[in-house]
């Protein structure tokens, strides 16, 4: 939650030097002409915005004007180090407040010049929700959490209750209310931190990425919240890598790359911009590349491209000969999956992980894993999937041997984790947290590769070859400082040192959170390849279109308990499934299986976009 003290003392030695204003120590209230400035203009201005940290040697926001008029629902995405996360600071007046640098230009919010009034009076109006959410938590209960707001911005007290109810309902975490913070998951964390700036009612309000951590499901509640709130007249901002949901819900899409704005304009106009999306290194919707895919093979006009699977089931049914629905049903067409590749050869061989009949519960009472029996053998992807609360994170940890089943039996490459040493299973396996900065502690990034095997017994010349040539294999600037680097890069340092060890079993915590569409490529690439080498992997994961491409088997938790477990293709076409636990088939996955329900049975089981265009230009022609 981003919340400002009245006081202003600790802002002082660490404001950014703002070029164009001299910033008063004072508290200042906005004056009436702001206002009324406000109504008449934009509610967000940008004028030649450009923000460069302290001791960075260039600019992070370079050149930036911007508009954003009241009730808009602006979706802003481009690559790690875009200037995505400055944006953010410069419109919530992080920057120049909070963060230390040289501003330039002039932002206005409310009709308030950001550098001429204190960071108290622009948080009365914007709300924003950080790309870290440790770093916003400041009391230990969730109630508790959202209070803190209301009490600190001095809500009266015969509001608090109906506002604090209205958030939680508005995230679905009403039943969280009671729980301490500490016992969450990362993204019921997420949510939580949403709900609290929610209860304070902002008339604009700015998120970081904050569907980063949540279950599809979620992820799309948030926006409908989002869309609700904006409805109401909020006007929202929100930062996004999934570009399939700023589709649906923007009504205007900002693309960012090297600091500059390089696309602005409608979901539809942008997205269509293929050559520049790619060049800026970001994913369009995957129906998207469909209507692409057929247009280019002249099945499908041009002009009628989709941008929602709503979309391509009406445009394809509407092409779709109906003789074709109405006639013998097609055999069952197994999902290619894998990004178009062929399906992997079947998995053979004793498997490095057995968990049999295994349970765990956390302190009073509140079980997280519940009967679970799971193999995984080497050469296989299993992507466990679920809504968050799950116990899929617990899972990892008791696959990991960082914690001990309650009851029941985990072993590793035959050794009982119950009996075993952790350094005598971590010989073994390589984790992936789902924040990386929970195993990040070097001062560069080949230093914080090195280290891990070097720990793990590895001549220290040979690891730093071996911590070389995987930093290189996953792009990485060998000298730099971790902590640097924007969260996606962080997340690919951790990696680097999970892989370098070359473990028998992988595991990975959400290892494509927060990654751009070049980093999602260059790090499944990676685990790709390791599973070719023989490495056993298991995956939590709530990118559903990196499951599908990868995953050679899914797993979909809920409640503790594994509710299924067999091949993408098989469990995405199980909508009654999918809804008990709260997991979204990919977009995909989805039109297939709506078009093989209207009767085109050719598409039952298609998860893979140009396996779908194909037989799609097959039944047109």
């Amino acid at each position: 939650m981003s919340i400002t003290l009245p006081t202003r003392v600790a802002e002082k030695s660490r404001r950014a030097e703002c070029e164009t204003a001299v910033v008063p120590l004072a508290y200042t209230e906005p004056e009436p002409s702001h206002q009324a400035g406000a109504e008449a203009g934009p509610v967000v201005s940008l004028d030649h915005v450009s923000f460069c940290y302290e001791g960075e040697p260039t600019f992070a926001l370079r050149d930036v004007s911007l508009s954003v008029e009241p009730g808009s629902f602006v979706g802003v995405i481009g690559p790690s180090g875009a200037g995505k996360s400055t944006l953010c600071s410069v419109v919530s007046g992080a920057a120049p407040h909070h963060f230390a640098g040289t501003f330039r230009g002039t932002a206005t919010v409310d009709g308030m010049d950001t550098c001429e009034v204190g960071l108290t009076d622009v948080s009365r109006v914007v709300g924003s929700v950080l790309q870290d959410i440790d770093s916003q938590m400041v009391a230990a209960g969730v109630e508790d959490e959202l209070l803190f707001g209301l009490e600190n911005f001095g809500v009266p007290r015969d509001q608090v209750e109906a506002r604090l109810a209205w958030a939680l309902d508005a995230c679905g975490i009403a039943d969280l209310r009671s729980r301490d913070i500490a016992t969450l998951s990362g993204g019921q964390k997420q949510k939580v931190a949403i709900a609290a700036i929610l209860a304070l009612r902002p008339k604009v309000l700015v998120l970081d990425e904050p569907t980063a951590a949540l279950d599809p499901a979620s992820s799309r509640m948030v926006f409908q919240t989002l869309r609700d709130l904006n409805d109401s007249g909020i006007t929202v901002i929100v930062v996004e890598q999934k570009a399939a949901l700023l589709a649906e819900f923007s009504d205007r899409v900002v693309v960012l790359d090297g600091g500059h704005v390089v696309l602005d304009g409608s979901p539809r106009s942008v997205f269509a911009r293929r050559g520049a999306l790619r060049e800026a290194g970001v994913d369009r919707p995957r129906v998207t590349l469909v209507s692409d895919l057929l247009s280019q093979a002249g099945a499908f006009p041009a002009e009628k491209s989709f941008l929602t699977v709503d979309e391509a089931v009406a445009g394809l049914l509407e092409a779709l000969p109906c003789a074709v629905a109405a006639g013998p049903a097609a055999p069952m067409r197994a999902s290619r999956g894998r990004a178009g590749k062929a399906p992997c050869p079947p998995v053979t061989g004793e498997p490095v992980l057995r968990l049999r009949d295994v349970s765990y519960g956390y302190e009073r009472g509140r079980v997280a894993v519940s009967s679970v029996d799971l193999d995984v053998r080497p050469g296989e992807i299993v992507a466990v999937v679920g809504e968050n609360g799950a116990g899929k994170t617990t899972l990892t940890k008791l696959v990991a041997g960082l914690l001990r089943p309650t009851s029941g039996e985990v072993t590793v490459c035959g050794l009982d984790v119950r009996r075993a040493r952790a350094s005598e299973v971590a010989r073994h396996v390589s984790t992936l947290f789902q924040n990386p900065d929970h195993q990040i502690c070097r001062q560069t990034v080949l230093d914080e590769v090195t280290f891990g095997l070097v720990l793990q017994g590895v001549d220290p010349t040979e690891a730093r070859e071996r911590a070389r040539g995987a930093v290189e294999r996953l792009g990485l600037p060998a000298e730099a400082a971790p902590f640097a680097l924007p969260r996606g890069r962080r997340q690919v340092v951790a990696l680097a040192s999970a892989m370098a060890r070359e473990p028998r079993l992988l595991v990975l915590d959400e290892p494509t959170s927060g990654l751009d569409a070049r980093e999602r490529k260059t790090v499944m690439g990676a685990v790709d390849e390791a599973r070719q080498g023989g490495c056993a992997v298991v995956m939590v994961c709530h990118d559903m279109e990196v499951v599908s491409d990868f995953a050679t088997r899914l797993v979909v938790m809920a409640e503790g308990r594994v509710l299924a477990d067999g091949a993408a293709g098989e469990v995405f076409s199980r909508s009654d499934l999918l809804a008990r636990a709260r997991v979204a088939a990919p977009q995909v996955a989805d039109v297939a299986g709506r078009l093989a329900q209207a009767g085109f049975e050719a598409f039952s089981g298609v998860s893979d976009p140009r396996e779908l265009a194909r037989v799609a230009e097959g039944m047109v022609r």
